[in-house]
């Protein structure tokens, strides 16, 4: 599957609509931003079970901004419509496949087991 350009019409529906989602947070101006453009393009045509997707914060500021994107590039991965990983900074192919499998490994029963805990120590 190739990517998707979100926008602030978009995203929230993608995040719900999809088991894994991968969004790359760049912008055109930004070097390490276009060096991992093919790196996450390529693992979207591996990986076609998984849906990603790409913000361009200059053209999404209201967005990135609700996001907390202060550092771009920025991947974040969610899944089930929970944000499971959220790390500036581009990342090797190897590091992403890793990153992938990692995501499809967790157990969501306990990820949400573990947020229920964090929301309910918060009060």
């Amino acid at each position: 599957m190739a990517t998707v350009n979100l926008t602030a019409d978009t995203f929230e529906q993608t995040v719900n609509d999809n088991g894994i989602l991968l969004v790359d947070w760049w912008a055109a101006w930004c070097g390490p931003c276009r060096m991992f453009a093919p790196v996450f393009e390529a693992a979207s045509e591996e990986h076609s079970d998984i849906a990603f997707g790409k913000v361009d914060t200059e053209a999404e500021r209201d967005l990135a901004g609700a996001a907390g994107i202060s550092s771009i590039p920025t991947l974040m991965a969610f899944r089930d419509g929970i944000l499971v990983f959220s790390q500036p900074g581009a990342l090797p192919a190897a590091a992403l496949d890793e990153l992938i499998g990692a995501i499809r490994g967790l157990d969501m029963d306990e990820v949400r087991t573990q947020i229920a805990a964090q929301a309910g120590g918060a009060q």
